[in-house]
């Protein structure tokens, strides 16, 4: 039975070692990365460096060099607004599809899991009949000694008459 078990135990093993595919790899790259403090950190620093140029540098800009530097998105950032629009158009659906991803991953994992603890389960109660069965007959046992005792008990005071 613990075969059976070590057996399907490794079938599972196989099936989580899936190797994941390029785009699979990206989408959870995306995710990752677009889900995490870093990401949101630079990105509000890149909008404020953004919003404080467009407002603070005039609009016939100023000369560095020979190199003028202009207000390239002034107020009301329309520019700023479709950047922004299209990192979300494209980023959404990553994310979903590393999510999708995941919950399948999850969901197989519960299956798993469900699977196991339905076997681990049968196992405690086969467990439990042997168990049971050791126990009658420990108590067979028990009750043989306690007769064989009165026995020899009985022996003994006949033994002790018959001398007498």
């Amino acid at each position: 039975m613990q075969n059976k078990n070590i057996d399907k135990t490794s079938e599972m093993a196989v099936v989580k070692n899936y190797k994941s595919s390029f785009r699979e790899k990206l989408s959870d790259k995306v995710a990752a990365t677009v889900g995490s403090w870093k990401f949101i950190i630079t990105q509000s620093c890149i909008i404020i460096v953004w919003i404080f140029c467009n407002v603070y540098i005039p609009e016939q800009g100023f000369k560095i060099g020979s190199m003028i530097i202009r207000a390239w998105d002034p107020y009301p950032f329309i520019f700023l607004n479709l950047t922004l629009s299209f990192q979300a158009a494209y980023t959404a659906p990553i994310i979903m599809m590393s999510q999708n991803r995941q919950s399948t991953i999850d969901r197989q994992n519960a299956e798993d899991d469900y699977r196991i603890n339905r076997e681990a389960k049968i196992e405690v109660e086969l467990i439990k009949i042997e168990m049971r069965k050791i126990h009658t007959k420990l108590l067979k046992h028990q009750e043989i000694q306690e007769d064989m005792a009165t026995i020899a008990n009985e022996i003994q005071q006949l033994k002790i008459i018959l001398n007498k």
